[in-house]
């Protein structure tokens, strides 16, 4: 897992969300993650969105925390938009500010086992190894071509940092 610092400007979103916590994700009953990305790609909500910034590069965001990664937060699943003039009905709009963030690329693996181990690791890192505190604003997944192949994906992390 490879890690860089970035200034990111803002991103519009426009998807679909829930309310949930990694206590409720790791029981089957109570996980919404999966119903979630279900409903979307099942769907086919991306084709849905008016003005697709880059069709096809999924976002998976945590947001709202309640405090930090113990407590609820709301998933976002969405895609970035050019602006929200036209948001149909069934969908929500989420605006990522503008900041630093430690991106983490994933090794080559298969899915969901990359993206759980890129969290439990980032989840054991000190402040000094992510380069600052976490802002708990919003932080995300990226889904793009890199990611389609289920047995070789790879996905980018993005953790926002007070710095």
């Amino acid at each position: 897992m490879n890690k860089t610092t970035q200034q990111l400007a803002e991103i519009k979103l426009v998807g679909i969300t829930a309310r949930t916590s990694n206590a409720r994700e790791v029981n089957p009953d109570t996980a919404k993650i999966v119903a979630t990305l279900q409903k979307f790609f099942g769907n086919g909500m991306q084709a849905q969105i008016p003005g697709r910034k880059n069709p096809g590069r999924v976002f998976a965001v945590y947001t709202h925390y309640e405090s930090d990664e113990h407590g609820d937060y709301t998933y976002f699943l969405g895609e970035e938009v050019k602006d929200f003039k036209s948001i149909p009905q069934g969908f929500e709009s989420l605006t990522i500010p503008g900041q630093t963030y430690m991106k983490f690329t994933s090794d080559p693996g298969p899915m969901p086992a990359v993206c759980i181990d890129m969290w439990q690791n980032i989840w054991k890192m000190e402040a000094s190894d992510l380069g600052g505190g976490r802002s708990y604003i919003a932080d995300f997944e990226i889904y793009d071509i890199r990611s389609q192949d289920p047995q070789n994906a790879v996905l980018d992390i993005y953790i926002g940092l007070n710095i």
